[in-house]
């Protein structure tokens, strides 16, 4: 298992857990759903994390944080239709597929692909 900061991530995790849970104790007003926000962006930038280490499915991972922030955003009172939010990820997915098409080669080389034909008259067969 990869580790962050020289921990295990689910161990940073509950770190973030305690003190996100432990913020209302100390006059943080925060909702349930506004707690459980934070604790799944923590968790979404662990898992982005752990993608960047082993270099694997980057460009997933940080459309899994947009939509997590923009969940947290919205659960945080931001008020935005959902026209404007598929919008938002709309541009955010197209803008991953250009950064990605540019760094992605493919894992096998090409078939070998032929000139196309030329067309022969008849009089080069002697009809």
């Amino acid at each position: 298992m990869p580790r962050i900061f020289g921990r295990e991530p689910a161990m940073l995790l509950a770190l973030v857990a305690a003190i996100v849970n432990a913020l209302p104790a100390f006059g943080v007003d925060l909702t349930t759903g506004q707690q459980a926000g934070l604790n799944a962006g923590a968790a979404t930038v662990v898992a982005v994390a752990i993608a960047v280490i082993v270099h694997d499915g980057l460009g997933a991972a940080i459309l899994g944080v947009l939509q997590a922030f923009g969940a947290l955003v919205i659960g945080f009172g931001f008020d935005w239709t959902t026209e404007k939010q598929a919008a938002a990820m709309l541009i955010a997915t197209a803008a991953v597929a250009v950064v990605t098409r540019a760094q992605v080669t493919a894992p096998v080389p090409a078939k070998l692909v032929l000139p196309p034909l030329t067309a022969v008259s008849d009089d080069a067969y002697g009809g």
